[in-house]
Formats: C-alpha cells, structure tokens, sequence
C-alpha cells in the first residue's frame, strides 16, 4: 500500500468537499463517503511512496510555520478514462508550489525506492479527490452533482499517511 504527505483543508473547506462527497453518493455514485475509516479525509497529497520511513515527520515539522497556506479550489477534473477519477483541481499559486518543492526535497532521503514520478515538482497536479472507478458513462451524472464554483479556503495541516498500517500521524 502506498505512504504519502498530504495537505489537510480547514473545517470549512473540509466540510464542503465532504458535501461533494455527499452529493455523489446520494444519487447513487462512486463518492470517497463511502470510505469508512476515521483517517479518511479530504485532502491534497504532496508526495506519494511505496514507503515513507518514519523519520521524515520531525524534518516535516519545520514546515509547520508555512501553514495555515491559502488555497483555491477550482475546476472538476477527471483523470483517466475506462475507469475515472473525478476530483477538483487545487489551483496552484507560488506558496503551494514552494511548499510542494519543500516536502519533494525533505522526503527524498526517507523514500528508499523514490517518489512516484506524478508526485514530483514538475509532473505534479494538485486537486482533491471526489470519487474513484468512476465509469466514464457516469461523468456527466457526477458533473451535474457537483458544484464547479470556486472556493477559497485555507490548508490547516500536514499528515503523513502510512497505508500498510493505515495510521495518519498529524506532522504540522
């Protein structure tokens, strides 16, 4: 299972992103509401791993003075095509990319097979996901269930998420 660093939304944007989730699930569409788990939250992942050692949460740490970061929610996005993603696209601005570039660099040493290549500086797309294995017949349903107006917001935390164990340690 994949680790990762993730950005975490203050309660209003977290509160409406699960909205979105509501929305889909409510008409009947893959939602990530139907994620049980008390980790599962909205958020933006800044890098992602097969492994993250452990150690990399007190390098982390340093980076906590850079938050509360703004942050945009813009566009519905989907990725993909037999089966979709649908997620919105977190517009990025320079203090989200600084911070992206941060995390890549203070990661680095504690990934021992890398970064995968979408998660680097460059290559990276920030957005929050709405729904997984989404088909394709269904985008347009999911469209109209969701809003596609922007809203601004703030990122409030760092987390990293380790998916072999499925535990979230709040870093920042």
């Amino acid at each position: 299972m994949a680790h990762s660093v993730e950005l975490l939304f203050d309660p209003e944007v977290e509160d409406a992103i699960r909205g979105q989730w509501a929305a889909l699930a409510q008409v009947g569409l893959p939602s990530q509401a139907h994620h049980r788990s008390p980790t599962n939250r909205p958020h933006v992942t800044l890098t992602v791993a097969a492994r993250i050692e452990p150690a990399v949460d007190a390098a982390l740490r340093e980076l906590a003075g850079r938050l509360p970061l703004p942050c945009r929610i813009g566009a519905p996005l989907v990725f993909g095509h037999r089966s979709v993603v649908l997620a919105r696209l977190i517009v990025p601005d320079r203090g989200l990319l600084d911070l992206h570039e941060s995390v890549d660099a203070i990661c680095e040493p504690h990934l021992p097979s890398g970064p995968f290549p979408h998660a680097r500086p460059g290559q990276w797309t920030p957005h929050v996901t709405l729904a997984r294995r989404l088909a394709p017949t269904d985008l347009a349903a999911a469209l109209e269930a969701v809003s596609a107006e922007t809203a601004d917001g703030t990122f409030a935390g760092l987390r990293r998420w380790d998916g072999d164990a499925r535990v979230d340690t709040v870093v920042a």
